[in-house]
């Protein structure tokens, strides 16, 4: 799965991904996986299990990101299976709105 991530990833922005930090899952610790980021020159950082302060950026993000899904299933009074719909809805917009720290423009 995560050579079809970093294939998207990297056919959509043009760069390439050169490190890769996770909580030490245990999908993110094989051979084949250590080995193919060998392969692609990717660092790999994990950080320490249950310490989300270590990752704090994407936690406050995640965070935020379900808030604001509850908030809009809760307004609208929809049901809570439309769940995904709404967060993925969430996502794109944020995605699609010009941000400061890219100078006012949006993600390409």
């Amino acid at each position: 799965m995560f050579k079809e991530f970093k294939a998207l990833v990297e056919n959509q922005t043009r760069k390439k991904i050169k490190i890769f930090r996770s909580d030490n899952g245990g999908e993110y610790i094989s051979k084949e996986f250590i080995d193919f980021c060998k392969k692609e020159g990717i660092k790999k950082e994990t950080i320490v299990p249950y310490t989300l302060e270590q990752n704090g950026v994407v936690e406050r993000k995640n965070r935020s990101t379900v808030e604001v899904a509850r908030a809009m299933l809760h307004d609208q009074k929809l049901p809570k299976f439309l769940w995904g719909e709404a967060t993925n809805d969430i996502v794109y917009v944020q995605n699609n709105v010009p941000h400061q720290a890219l100078d006012n423009k949006t993600p390409e």
